[in-house]
């Protein structure tokens, strides 16, 4: 496994607390496994500038987002899309995100996530950068958010995607691209997921740990934390390939040139 093709893990917490001990090892160890480049996620202003600082100290080896999961958007003021415009002109950021809506916690209200998610779409649009998209319990407004700015962007993936059938087949018929995570490593909770991921077109498919969160429950040897880390991404396309019925080979060198068009790595 592994040292085939290179893997791009397109979803890393990286600058998550677990990580603060040893994130240079993680980032090594990812990349003894052939698990190289890693895009780290940004999920406030704050921890956008804090993941790109860290991937200007390796260049080609770590790229990051900026934007604003949908948890934060209580916290924007004025100028927040000015400070994401302006950490989105580094070279090692390569997409806005994450952004979208979240209706299973409601951290911030839904009328104030609208408002930034629709902010950071006008942003990607302006700067010709892809969207890295969370979308929690909140399909209808959504969907009806991304038809409303119908070209505006070029490109967007559905970062960590564990919904529906009809979820998904909206997702592809609006030409979406699909992150799929360790979720589909769960024989119970990811049951439905490892049937439907046959149905997303290798060229919209892009592979995601999601690390620290969402360890594979069938991993050989369990991480003793429970954190879960990038070098356990090979261990996701197998899964992958598994379910769809394809090689590994296939699945390595199909999610990792889809990951290079859509970030223009």
């Amino acid at each position: 496994m592994g040292m085939g093709t290179p893997l791009i893990d397109i979803g890393v917490n990286l600058m998550h607390r677990s990580f603060h001990a040893d994130r240079e090892q993680v980032v090594e160890r990812a990349s003894a496994e052939g698990i190289t480049p890693l895009i780290i996620t940004g999920t406030s202003v704050r921890s956008s500038r804090d993941a790109s600082q860290y991937a200007a100290r390796y260049p080609g080896k770590l790229y990051t987002t900026a934007g604003l999961h949908p948890h934060d958007a209580k916290n924007c003021s004025a100028d927040t899309i000015q400070q994401l415009r302006q950490l989105a002109g580094q070279p090692q950021v390569v997409s806005i995100g994450e952004c979208g809506l979240d209706y299973n916690r409601d951290f911030s209200p839904r009328d104030v996530q609208r408002r930034w998610f629709g902010e950071q779409i006008q942003l990607a649009g302006e700067l010709n950068m892809p969207l890295f998209l969370h979308e929690r319990d909140a399909h209808e407004d959504f969907v009806a958010m991304l038809r409303e700015h119908q070209g505006v962007v070029d490109k967007a993936v559905v970062h960590c995607f564990t919904g529906t059938a009809q979820e998904l087949h909206n997702y592809i018929e609006m030409d979406l691209y699909i992150g799929i995570t360790g979720w589909i490593c769960d024989e119970r909770r990811g049951k439905h997921l490892r049937e439907l991921v046959r149905d997303i077109p290798l060229d919209r498919l892009m592979i995601e740990t999601d690390a620290p969160f969402l360890t594979p429950r069938n991993l050989p040897v369990k991480p003793k934390d429970g954190r879960n880390e990038p070098m356990y991404l090979a261990h996701i396309a197998a899964t992958v390939a598994e379910c769809t019925g394809r090689s590994m080979r296939e699945i390595e060198i199909a999610t990792t040139e889809t990951a290079k068009r859509f970030f223009g790595l």
